[in-house]
C-alpha cells in the first residue's frame, strides 16, 4: 500500500534552528488565461533530528503530523550537498588584496566630488537671484 503522506523537493534556506531547517519548494504553474509559466516558492520549516543540512542542500522532505505551531514536515533524505568553499587567510595573496582596494578608492572620489558639483551648482544658482532683485529695487 502506498503511503499518503506528501513528498516535497527543495532547497535549504536556513538552518539557524535547532533541530530544523527552512526548505523553498519551488512549483512552475501556467497561468490559466495568459501562459506564461509561473514560479511560485514556498517555504515550509522541517524537522532535521541530526542537525546534518546545511544552506544550499537539495533535501526531499515528507508531510507528517504537526511537530510544533509551524512544523509539519520533516527531512526524509538530502539528495545532494551544498558545496561550501572557504579559503583561509593564509591563502589570499598581496595582489588580490591590493586589486580590491583600487576599486573602492574610485568609488569614494566619485562620491567626494558629487558633493563638490552639488555646492557649485547652488552657488551658481544663488548669484542670479540675488542680481534679479536688486535689478528689481534698482
Amino acid at each position: 500500500m502506498e503511503s499518503k503522506r506528501k513528498i516535497r523537493l527543495g532547497q535549504v534556506v536556513s538552518n539557524k534552528m535547532d533541530k530544523t531547517v527552512v526548505v523553498a519548494v519551488e512549483t512552475p504553474k501556467r497561468h490559466p488565461l495568459y501562459k506564461k509559466t509561473i514560479r511560485r516558492v514556498v517555504k515550509y520549516k522541517a524537522h532535521d533530528e541530526k542537525n546534518k543540512c546545511q544552506v544550499g542542500d537539495k533535501v526531499r522532505i515528507v508531510e507528517t503530523r504537526p511537530l510544533s505551531r509551524d512544523k509539519r514536515w520533516r527531512v526524509a533524505e538530502i539528495i545532494t550537498k551544498a558545496e561550501v568553499v572557504e579559503i583561509s587567510p593564509e591563502e589570499i595573496t598581496q595582489g588580490e588584496v591590493a586589486e580590491v582596494k583600487p576599486e573602492k578608492k574610485a568609488k569614494e572620489e566619485v562620491a567626494e566630488v558629487k558633493p563638490e558639483e552639488k555646492a557649485k551648482a547652488e552657488v551658481a544658482e544663488v548669484k542670479p537671484e540675488k542680481k534679479t532683485e536688486e535689478e528689481e529695487k534698482g
